[in-house]
């Protein structure tokens, strides 16, 4: 059984709708097939092994024959070391202080709300920007191209390179959502050379700042010692690939399918146009309700566990199932409803623990802007295809496209 609901997940037909899925595995909060992996599914159990230090993102540690099947590919692999996501204290802890001490509290705790002014402008831009607005397609106009132009901002990469970023981000995801009908080996090829120019280029500019500084952050990166030492190159292109990959591909999921789900509750969506505060707890209830990232693959047990009277082995892979547990109804009143108003939502949508998401000021932000944007300016907006095409990604889920029409767009 267990086998069979893990291929269902992975299974593209249930990408629109993997929830009763979900459902059936948590009938069984510790399901476990053969060689698979140990898959958890129920909210309390998930919160509190993203809490365990038994529990190991270091792929290194995963025994042998213990295959993950949402594990990294060679091909995909880089010639960098692992960002701190996958990364154990203490070169966890290290990295990531490093990182945050020039990206959030307490060395910089203004930097994410600073850049509001800036992501607004972002944001009307493209809205200014779209085509046709009897037929939008929300992921390619929007909301795609928005998180990619902030990491640029937000790194320091000046505004002539821009569009080589985005090329290189564009080829870059793809090969994390590849299309089934493409050519592998071209894909990988394509990614390959598209890490490699992107590296290059880092470098160049790391060199760059280190002599000549602004008041971006891969400059404080590359400048800045402190009682952990400072970052080796390597690190630095570790951490900015990092940022480029993890903090853009979940913005994009988040934004669509947020917009998604208004255009599924139009009472919400026009409360948004006359209440733009009511924006904060939207963004909360869609990271509970349809959570970018919907799962957590390659985690490790470095000890025997026991979860719910099951012993998980050490050595074992774990899957740890977010988008199930924020959907538990043990934890969460009727579960299945998009509800702002809901309180104490203590979702899991961005992780908890030391792995909980780095970016995530930076995300609730984002999010929040471009969603009240668009509820202002777009006039009577209205989905063209329900459901929309997803992506293949089964991690990472979102509708690779979203298609609709609005009347016009206001000013």
């Amino acid at each position: 059984m267990t086998q069979t609901l893990l291929h269902q997940i992975l299974d593209y037909a249930n990408r629109a709708d993997p929830y009763p899925i979900y459902e059936e595995l948590r009938k069984t909060p510790v399901h476990h097939d053969a060689d698979g992996p140990y898959v958890i599914s129920t909210y309390y159990e998930i919160r509190s092994l993203l809490h365990d230090p038994r529990i190991s993102s270091d792929a290194r540690n995963l025994a042998s024959g213990n295959a993950d099947p949402l594990a990294e590919p060679a091909s995909e692999q880089s010639a960098l070391p692992p960002g701190f996501l996958r990364l154990d204290p203490p070169e966890h802890d290290r990295m990531r202080r490093m990182t945050n001490r020039h990206f959030g509290p307490p060395h910089s705790p203004h930097r994410v709300d600073q850049m509001r002014p800036e992501l607004h402008d972002i944001v009307g831009g493209l809205i200014d920007g779209i085509g046709d607005p009897s037929r939008i397609d929300l992921v390619e106009e929007f909301s795609y191209p928005f998180p990619v132009t902030v990491i640029c901002r937000l790194l320091g990469v000046p505004r002539e390179d821009e569009a080589r970023f985005h090329t290189w981000a564009d080829t870059l995801a793809a090969s994390l959502d590849p299309d089934p009908d493409a050519d592998p080996a071209e894909r990988d090829k394509g990614a390959s050379e598209a890490r490699m120019q992107l590296g290059m280029y880092l470098a160049g500019l790391i060199e760059e700042r280190r002599k000549n500084p602004g008041d971006d952050m891969l400059s404080q990166l590359a400048t800045t010692k402190s009682q952990d030492g400072q970052m080796t190159t390597m690190e630095l292109l570790s951490t900015a690939a990092l940022l480029l990959i993890a903090g853009h591909e979940t913005t994009v999921n988040l934004i669509t399918n947020g917009m998604l789900t208004l255009l599924r509750n139009p009472d919400v969506l026009q409360r948004l146009k006359t209440e733009p505060r009511l924006a904060v707890p939207i963004v909360e209830e869609l990271l509970r309700f349809e959570p970018p990232v919907q799962l957590l693959p390659q985690r490790t047990t470095l000890a025997d566990i026991e979860v719910r009277g099951v012993t998980i082995p050490k050595g074992s892979t774990l899957w740890l199932i977010l988008a199930s547990g924020n959907r538990d109804p043990q934890r969460f009143e009727n579960p299945d409803h998009f509800d702002p108003d809901r309180p104490d939502i203590q979702h899991l949508g961005l992780g908890s623990g030391i792995h909980s998401c780095f970016g995530a000021p930076l995300a609730r932000l984002e999010a929040q802007l471009a969603l009240s944007e668009l509820a202002r300016r777009l006039d009577n907006p209205r989905l063209l295809d329900d459901p929309p095409p997803y992506r293949q990604n089964a991690v990472l889920r979102g509708p690779r496209h979203l298609r609709i029409a609005c009347d016009g767009i206001r000013p």
